[in-house]
């Protein structure tokens, strides 16, 4: 990576803000001297959870709006102003699933759309799980699934889970699974 390619900001035009996002406006000075307008999202981050019951990926099921549909994903959500990233994902777990953990390992962390956006959604795996009671978001309405690794290949084919973290936390899951056959 070079320097080469760095943009400037030259402005910045605040657009939108909202309870999640906000937009905004950069006026850049591009490697050749020229200017752009960028529209950038700004979040405040996120968590998702890979987590097992019984050999089982604990997923929930809720309406998207934006999709204008259901969606099967891992248990995921912002982060609020100040909190940890860890601390989100154990109480994102809870919230959404009613499960506690003993251990939270971190995985990775990734943008979800760097074109536009700067969210960043960091991926934990959650271990020693035991059960308790759900307490989602007043505005949350959820199922909670118990998934196996063929179901959840079978959604993927069709469609049913279609959303970035939850398909980066499947393949995760299986080359969990390809790395442990082969250590067999």
């Amino acid at each position: 990576m070079t320097d080469k390619l760095m943009e400037k900001t030259i402005s910045t035009e605040p657009v939108f803000k909202g309870k999640v996002i906000s937009l905004q406006v950069d006026t850049v000075e591009l490697p050749d001297g020229s200017t752009a307008t960028r529209e950038i999202v700004k979040h405040p981050g996120a968590v998702a959870v890979l987590a097992f019951h019984n050999e089982r990926l604990l997923m929930v099921d809720q309406f998207r709006q934006a999709m204008g549909r259901c969606e099967l994903e891992i248990p995921a959500g912002k982060l609020e102003k100040g909190e940890e990233p860890m601390e989100a994902a154990a109480r994102e777990l809870q919230e959404e699933t009613g499960y506690r953990c003993e251990r939270m390992t971190h995985l990775h962390s990734f943008y979800t759309a760097p074109g536009f956006s700067d969210e960043i959604i960091h991926l934990y795996l959650a271990e020693e799980l035991t059960s308790g009671e759900m307490s989602p978001d007043e505005d949350e309405f959820l199922e909670v699934y118990e998934v196996s690794f063929e179901e959840a290949q079978q959604y993927l084919a069709e469609g049913r889970i279609a959303d970035a973290k939850t398909m980066v936390a499947f393949y995760i899951w299986q080359q969990r699974r390809l790395t442990q056959q082969a250590g067999k």
